[in-house]
């Protein structure tokens, strides 16, 4: 017993560690060459999650800012995050080019090659079509050239601010609000009336001869035809899966004993749900998409020699379209992709087997 005390705390201490190791400021350049475009970033890690901002820059008086969003995975030591919202864009005089004016998306390796270094390198790509942008290298660093938010959390991370309602509590300042605009109705005014004269009410006397209905004789109204209307159902996931249009997103190889796929909403966390289908059968339903990996998981022997997964979009969550980030891990590469899931189409990816030489 004691010995798993033990172990719990090493296990512990050593998220707690990682957890610090992310969380700071990282400076340093996409690409290289003329086309390299310097960028600082600041991660604030919430257990397997990230949040913090993005400066793409040439100097302090010219950059563009972006929140993040992401995900740290401890046991690969991957880190994955990208633009989430355009919160500040500073452009002195009238410039043709201006810092990465388009959202990307990064994923990176972090190491510590040693005597205190830390390092994040990987690569970044656009994040609406996950086209190149180039290498990404970053460094960690103590000073800052920008001073936002995330500074006080950074600078007091070991002791309070890294608690979850904090660190949420600054990432929700980044959210873009919708707030309904509501417009008060005109308040119709009553016109003056001149007063009418009073005249005494006219006295109608009842003729003898006119019939009067009795108190207790029921009254009916004729009858009425009630129109019928018809409730038609919402079609179920199989219908969507038959009757909406596949579009290959990627094809990937066959490898390996497992295929690991992780899924996350590629955009604002706005309660997209998915389902997916292995070579037209309904496989997993449901699938809350969020900052948070769902894995799901295929044995390669099970698998035909060519294997379609189609994504199919439950709803399209508060902002269209159902969007998705896909990472997959084959024979111990990595794949990724974006998944776009509408009313009309579903993603769909294909995997082949290789023919052994």
């Amino acid at each position: 017993m004691k010995t798993i005390f033990i172990s719990l705390c090493l296990l512990m201490c050593n998220i707690a560690m990682q957890a610090q190791m992310i969380t700071g400021v990282w400076k340093g350049k996409i690409g290289t060459g003329l086309r390299s475009q310097k960028m600082e970033v600041k991660l604030v890690q919430k257990g397997d999650s990230i949040a913090g901002t993005s400066y793409y820059y040439e100097n302090s008086n010219h950059y563009r800012r972006y929140s993040v969003k992401g995900y740290f995975n401890q046991q690969t030591n991957e880190v994955v995050w990208w633009d989430d919202v355009l919160l500040e864009q500073v452009i002195p005089g009238f410039r043709v080019l201006s810092p990465n004016e388009t959202p990307l998306l990064m994923e990176a390796d972090f190491n510590c090659p040693g005597g205190g270094i830390m390092k994040l390198d990987g690569k970044a790509v656009h994040k609406a079509n996950t086209k190149s942008k180039g290498e990404l290298h970053l460094d960690k660093v103590e000073q800052t050239q920008f001073d936002d938010e995330w500074n006080w959390v950074i600078e007091n991370y070991t002791v309070g601010a890294n608690n979850p309602e904090i660190i949420d509590s600054i990432a929700q300042l980044h959210q873009p609000v919708k707030e309904p605009v509501v417009t008060a109705a005109p308040v119709p005014i009553p016109r003056q009336q001149e007063p009418k004269p009073v005249t005494e009410p006219a006295v109608t006397q009842q003729r003898p001869s006119q019939s009067i209905q009795k108190a207790d004789t029921p009254v009916t109204a004729p009858p009425q035809n009630k129109p019928t209307v018809a409730v038609s159902k919402p079609p179920a996931i199989e219908e969507k899966f038959v009757q909406r249009k596949k579009v290959l997103t990627t094809e990937l190889p066959l490898e390996g004993d497992t295929i690991e796929i992780h899924f996350y909403d590629n955009a604002e966390i706005d309660g997209d749900s998915i389902s997916l289908f292995m070579n037209n059968k309904l496989v997993f339903e449901h699938v809350k998409l969020s900052d948070k990996p769902y894995v799901v998981k295929f044995a390669v022997n099970e698998l035909t020699e060519n294997n379609e997964l189609v994504m199919v979009a439950e709803n399209l969550g508060a902002i269209p379209p159902n969007t998705s980030y896909m990472i997959a891990y084959i024979n111990k590469q990595r794949y990724t992709a974006n998944l776009e899931s509408t009313e009309g189409s579903s993603a769909m990816i294909r995997f082949v087997r290789r023919s052994e030489k």
